[in-house]
């Protein structure tokens, strides 16, 4: 599954560890998460998030 990143900060959201804090299971991809989460880090929506190429 695609990683993603945010622009705005660096957070790199991980579908394989998902972001239990904030309600999303791990093995959940990115583009299931609910529209209304925000990155953990600096609150940013996901629309501020762009494909990870490690």
């Amino acid at each position: 599954m695609q990683k993603y990143q945010c622009i705005a900060c660096g957070y790199i959201y991980d579908p394989k560890e998902g972001d239990p804090d904030g309600g999303i299971e791990p093995g959940t991809a990115f583009e299931d998460i609910p529209d209304d989460w925000v990155c953990p880090i600096c609150g940013v929506g996901k629309d501020e998030f762009e494909p990870y190429e490690e």
